[in-house]
């Protein structure tokens, strides 16, 4: 999903570092203001494990690889403005460091993992905690989380390209979507995992961005 240098048109990296750095700007006046104390040294220890998990690949199909993303579970644990900081420091690093995405295309990079992956991930899990409410609720609504972040992510990278005139749309969206569909089930198994062990170890750091309707009232049924 990291775009190199080459395949967007000169308007589109315009057009999507613009809108990148208006919402990373957006997301750090929130967290200036919203910031947890608790949610500091985590932003630290979950930046580093999307670093690492993200240079880990696994095999989909016909010799395609995927790895983590990540925006869902930066978005669950740390909110989606925190989140978005997060994965925008990560993405700038492997781009600048590791040659990972190219440097004209950070702006539609930045946009397709760092702000729609994260926004919509958490936005999936707020409304899927919303319907499945309680411990049964945790692990579909996880999912769907990283499944759905995966996708949107993939679909926005995939209308830049076609926009650019890199590919035809009607040729592009279709391959992104099939290949990424698979990418979203092993990242949508990873984030359940992490989800279920915070759960069983740490269920305090779950309850910060978690809609009060989902968490079983206190003394009740689990």
């Amino acid at each position: 999903m990291h775009i190199p240098d080459g395949f967007v048109s000169v308007g589109t990296a315009a057009a999507t570092f613009v809108g990148s750095a208006g919402a990373i700007a957006y997301s750090a006046r929130r967290v200036d203001r919203e910031l947890h104390e608790r949610q500091v040294p985590l932003m630290g220890v979950m930046a580093a494990f999307v670093f690492a998990a993200q240079m880990i690949n696994f095999k989909v199909a016909a010799g395609t690889s995927g790895h983590l993303l990540g925006g869902a579970l930066l978005g669950i644990l740390l909110g989606p403005w925190a989140g978005t900081l997060v994965l925008t420091a990560v993405v700038g690093i492997q781009a600048f460091l590791f040659q990972d995405g190219g440097y004209l295309a950070l702006g539609a990079n930045l946009l397709n993992m760092a702000v729609l992956g994260v926004w919509s991930g958490y936005g999936i899990w707020w409304l899927a905690r919303r319907l499945l409410p309680g411990k049964a609720g945790l692990a579909p609504a996880g999912f769907l989380a990283g499944w759905g972040s995966v996708m949107i992510a993939s679909l926005a990278c995939a209308l830049e390209l076609a926009i650019s005139g890199t590919s035809p749309l009607a040729l592009v969206v279709p391959a992104m979507a099939g290949v990424h569909a698979l990418i979203g089930i092993g990242e949508g198994l990873i984030t359940t995992g992490v989800l279920a062990f915070l759960a069983a170890t740490r269920k305090d750091l779950l309850e910060l961005h978690t809609p009060s309707r989902a968490l079983p009232a206190k003394g009740g049924a689990q």
